[in-house]
């Protein structure tokens, strides 16, 4: 098992769900396939969608909602079969 990162690719804000009333994308412990939207970064009044690099699990969110981040900081740990 390998374990990767989801970066923020800018820095703005970490959403993990889609509207203040929708469910989180994603809770530890799913398992999440290629491409799955896993969060959202906020920045500029745009939002820029995290998705995963291939099929694994969630293992842990390093950043709580709406919480400010920077360019390149850890947000979402996933382990892998790669």
């Amino acid at each position: 098992m390998v374990t990767e990162y989801v970066t923020a690719p800018m820095p703005g804000v970490f959403y993990r769900r889609p509207d203040p009333e929708e469910p989180r994308f994603v809770e530890v412990g799913d398992d999440v396939s290629d491409g799955e939207v896993l969060g959202l970064v906020g920045a500029m009044k745009n939002f820029h969608e995290l998705t995963a690099p291939g099929p694994g699990t969630v293992t842990d969110v390093l950043v709580d909602n709406e919480s400010e981040i920077a360019a390149g900081q850890e947000l979402i740990e996933l382990t892998t079969d790669e």
